[in-house]
């Protein structure tokens, strides 16, 4: 499959500053860096997005994919991103066909630094069924939520950030991107799974924020059947996973989850509580 010619846009993800603690002492501290990256598609300004900047190519083209304005990653020639500028232009080989109508209506989400979506929200999840074999075992959930919290992270160095992270059915961490909204962060993955022509029927996605409508539509349309996040969720994420097929986990700290959806997928193993089950 053709890819996309790309840039490989490397920027610092932290900025330090000087603060005064209670005692009126100096030290100086890391926050994550924020800024802008406007989007054009062949050369038409298209969108907006406040990013940390670890993976703008990849956060480009995951939220042309879960925006439905592309349908395959063939149709995409390049992803450039200048941050002299602070954009990245994208130029596709036959346009995006109705693209001013498909952009008209955009609805503002819940999303941590104000994300926004094209068109109805609703209006792909009838179209999608997700595999009604996937099992996730409780021992790899745990392995998942452990490894999430010894990952080397921006969130450890500086806060203030939202991480996502794609793993395996045996709990293998594939991919993890930190963002200053979670809705960048998953379509980052998105967009690195496009590229790498990766399916996510066999797939567990984890987020540290909340299990909104936007995160269960986006980790639905990318095919993943399980979401996990020590967060907790919103009535209408709960009502689209239960709509999909999709398992929905929160809480995920320590031992302790909270199975909300798609309860027949998670494999319980007893074992694990020297043959008491205790799940809250």
């Amino acid at each position: 499959m053709p890819r996309p010619v790309l840039t490989n846009a490397t920027i610092n993800l932290t900025h330090d500053v000087e603060v005064l603690d209670e005692r009126g002492r100096v030290s100086m501290i890391a926050i994550p860096a924020e800024r802008p990256l406007t989007v054009y598609v062949d050369k038409r300004e298209l969108v907006t997005l406040m990013t940390l900047g670890g993976a703008p190519e990849a956060l480009t083209l995951g939220y042309l994919r879960n925006q439905r304005l592309v349908r395959s990653i063939e149709d995409i020639a390049s992803v450039q991103v200048d941050w002299s500028v602070d954009a990245v232009a994208v130029k596709t080989h036959n346009g995006i066909a109705n693209i001013e109508e498909r952009t008209s209506k955009r609805v503002v989400t819940t999303g941590c630094g104000q994300g926004s979506v094209f068109g109805g929200l609703m209006d792909e999840v009838d179209s999608i069924h997700l595999p009604a074999e996937a099992r996730l075992k409780q021992s790899v959930l745990y392995k998942i939520v452990d490894t999430i919290r010894t990952q080397n992270s921006i969130y450890k160095q500086a806060g203030s950030v939202h991480g996502c992270a794609l793993f395996s059915a045996d709990g293998e961490l594939i991919y993890f991107i930190e963002d200053v909204g979670r809705h960048n962060a998953v379509d980052a993955i998105a967009g690195k799974m496009w590229l790498d022509d990766m399916r996510g029927e066999d797939k567990v996605f984890y987020t540290t924020g909340r299990l909104t409508s936007e995160m269960v539509i986006k980790g639905a349309q990318m095919g993943i059947p399980f979401l996990l996040s020590r967060s907790g969720t919103t009535q209408m994420g709960h009502m689209v996973a239960e709509k999909v097929g999709m398992s929905l986990l929160a809480r995920c700290t320590g031992k302790h989850f909270l199975l909300l959806t798609g309860k027949e997928r998670l494999v319980f193993e007893p074992q694990l509580f020297d043959g008491t089950l205790r799940v809250a």
